[in-house]
C-alpha cells in the first residue's frame, strides 16, 4: 500500500509517497481504508522534530513513527476478532497515528461512526481540532451559558471549532483573526469579530470571562487586561521555537495564576472516544460544521503541510486518499 513517509526530520521536502507493508490487524483493531486525512500543527511539529523536547518520545535522531498524519475518515475493510462495534463497510472517523496512508489499523476505541451529514473530507477535519476546542472550553475553561468568550486564532482549525462550540454552549463569542478569516468567523456564528491587523483586542473596552488562546500572539499580561476579575485563560497555542520558546507560555501561565483571582491554564487535549461521540452528536444536530480551507490530493500531502505552516488558513487543510485500483 502507499503511505506518506519521512525517515528523517526536516521540512515537508523530506516527505515521499512510498510502498509500505499493510498494517497488522490485532484482536481489538479495525482496518480502515482511508478516504481523507487532515493536517494539524502537530503534524508539522513532528515532521520537523521541534521543539526538541518532543524528540525524547518521538525519537532523538530520527522519527520512530515514519508514516505521518493523525486525523482520518474512511471505510472499515476488516476487523479483529474482539471488535464488536464496527463491521466491514462501516464509515468511520477518528484519530490514530499513520493517517497519511491508504490503510490504517486503528484501535476500536479511537474510532466512531462518521457523522451522517458529513463527507469524508469534512469528517477527517474533526478529531484533533475538535478534541482541543471541546476540552478547552468545557473541561479546562468550565464554560457556563451567558459567559463572554474570546477565541484568538478563530479562523484556524481549532478556532473554528471553538467559536461554534462556545456558541452551542450558550456563550457570547468574540473571534479574533486575520483579515482573510473575518467572513469565515462571522459565518460560524461569532457575535463579534476582531481583525487583529486593524484593532488590538487587548486595548479595547470588552472584558471576557474565558479566553481560548489559540494564536499565542498577544503577551499573557496584555490578555490579562481584558479578563474579568475571576476570568480564565486556556493556553492552547504556543510560539514556534526549537528549544524553550514553546514552553515559556504555559510556564508563565502557571506563574501568573499564583497572583490574583484570574486563572491561566496550560492545556493539552486528550484523545477520548466519549468526546468523539460528543462531537459527532453536535455535528449531526447542526451545532458544528467543519470549515475546510483547502483540499489536496494524497501525492501533494507535502504541499498541504506547507499550506498550514504558511498561516492564515480558514479552517482545516485536508488530504484526499484514492481508493483501491
Amino acid at each position: 500500500m502507499q503511505a506518506i513517509v519521512h525517515d528523517r526530520y526536516g521540512s515537508p521536502d523530506v516527505l515521499e509517497a512510498r510502498e509500505v507493508d499493510r498494517p497488522f490487524i490485532g484482536d481489538d483493531t479495525v482496518l480502515v481504508r482511508v478516504r481523507a486525512a487532515s493536517v494539524n500543527a502537530y503534524d508539522w511539529h513532528m515532521l520537523r522534530g521541534d521543539p526538541y523536547v518532543a524528540r525524547f518520545e518521538a525519537g532523538w535522531r530520527r522519527p520512530k513513527q515514519t508514516v505521518a498524519g493523525m486525523d482520518l475518515a474512511g471505510v472499515v475493510e476488516a476487523v479483529g476478532r474482539d471488535v464488536t462495534e464496527f463491521h466491514v463497510g462501516d464509515e468511520v472517523f477518528g484519530e490514530h497515528a499513520a493517517a497519511f496512508a491508504e490503510l490504517v489499523a486503528a484501535r476500536e476505541r479511537d474510532l466512531a461512526p462518521k457523522p451522517v451529514n458529513l463527507t469524508f473530507e469534512e469528517a477527517a477535519a474533526v478529531p484533533m481540532a475538535g478534541f482541543t476546542a471541546l476540552q478547552a472550553l468545557r473541561d479546562k475553561g468550565a464554560l457556563q451559558p451567558g459567559q463572554r468568550v474570546l477565541v484568538t486564532g478563530a479562523a484556524g482549525g481549532v478556532g473554528t471549532f471553538a467559536v461554534q462550540l462556545a456558541k452551542a454552549f450558550g456563550a457570547v463569542v468574540t473571534g479574533e483573526c486575520h483579515t482573510s478569516g473575518v467572513d469565515v468567523v462571522r459565518s460560524l456564528g461569532a457575535d463579534h469579530v476582531v481583525d487583529y491587523t486593524r484593532d488590538d483586542v487587548t486595548r479595547g473596552p470588552a472584558r471576557f470571562d474565558l479566553i481560548i488562546d489559540v494564536a499565542a500572539v498577544h503577551p499573557l499580561r496584555a490578555l490579562r487586561r481584558v479578563m474579568s476579575p475571576n476570568g480564565a485563560l486556556v493556553v492552547v497555542g504556543a510560539p514556534k521555537g526549537r528549544w524553550f520558546a514553546p514552553l515559556r507560555r504555559p510556564l508563565l501561565a502557571v506563574l501568573l495564576s499564583r497572583f490574583g483571582t484570574q486563572r491561566f491554564l496550560p492545556f493539552l487535549a486528550e484523545r477520548r472516544k466519549a468526546d468523539l461521540l460528543v462531537l459527532k452528536d453536535r455535528i449531526e444536530r447542526g451545532d458544528v460544521t467543519p470549515a475546510i480551507d483547502s483540499t489536496y490530493p494524497f501525492v501533494e500531502t507535502a504541499d498541504a503541510i506547507r499550506r498550514l505552516e504558511a498561516g492564515h488558513v480558514r479552517g482545516k487543510v485536508v488530504v484526499t486518499v484514492p481508493g483501491p485500483a
